[in-house]
């Protein structure tokens, strides 16, 4: 399938990630997927929240927010704080990747501290929630390096690497990584997370007012995991050149 793009129906877009792009955070990453851009910082408190304690649960806490700026679309997007409220999307998203990384992230080794993950989006073109699991999953292994060469603890809690992608149906056929003017125009819509060695975390799909077969969400979920594993390929090869510079 011919796509707006060039792209094969099985092709994810460009995918880079420049790190450091927060200094004063503990891990940072600039994660771009096509034209959309994602800026995923992490940073650590030495506390946990105080529901931890009053139910004396042990081990730390993982928690993310999700905002797109106001200049990531091609209207202004007006912030979450000038209308007094967090959007119902935001919430959905940052609890998604709350969960997806809390999913591979051993909260008894990180030890009694809070680990924050803001994911702000400076430009969408479709996946925004996809390409921030993806950045914070290679965030949140800087920064547990950054706790381990500190000594704040003795080995990274990260199982796993974790990464997510899109997916859907246009014109009865499936297609991987969508961009704004795709994911406008399918029938289905379908996001991914999953980790390195093939376990999903999460699937979220629905019929955009029509329904899908099992034959098409075979398809998608193949699609899914090729992308992923792609994804954390690029994830790999970031941090084995971050071990080669720091030698």
């Amino acid at each position: 399938m011919q796509r707006s793009d060039g792209r094969a129906a099985d092709q994810i877009r460009p995918v880079s990630f420049q790190l450091g792009i927060a200094p004063n955070a503990t891990g940072s990453v600039l994660v771009a997927m096509g034209n959309t851009r994602v800026i995923c910082g992490v940073m650590i408190e030495e506390t946990v929240p105080r529901w931890m304690k009053e139910q004396s649960v042990s081990g730390g806490w993982l928690t993310a927010e999700y905002s797109m700026l106001p200049y990531s679309t091609n209207t202004r997007k007006p912030r979450d704080i000038s209308k007094g409220r967090l959007d119902g999307r935001s919430t959905e998203i940052q609890r998604l990747i709350g969960r997806s990384l809390r999913a591979v992230v051993d909260l008894e080794k990180l030890g009694p501290r809070t680990m924050w993950i803001d994911c702000d989006v400076l430009q969408a073109d479709g996946g925004t929630r996809t390409a921030a699991i993806t950045g914070a999953s290679l965030a949140v292994a800087v920064a547990c390096r950054k706790l381990v060469d500190e000594k704040k603890i003795g080995s990274s809690p990260i199982r796993k690497l974790v990464a997510a992608v899109s997916a859907g149906v246009l014109n009865e056929g499936p297609i991987l990584d969508l961009n704004y003017e795709e994911d406008k125009a399918v029938t289905v819509d379908f996001n991914l997370v999953a980790t390195e060695d093939g376990e999903f975390v999460e699937l979220q799909g629905s019929g955009e007012e029509t329904t899908f077969s099992a034959e098409q969400l075979a398809g998608m979920l193949a699609l899914g995991k090729k992308g992923i594993a792609e994804l954390i390929t690029a994830q790999r090869a970031v941090l084995a050149r971050l071990m080669v510079e720091s030698a």
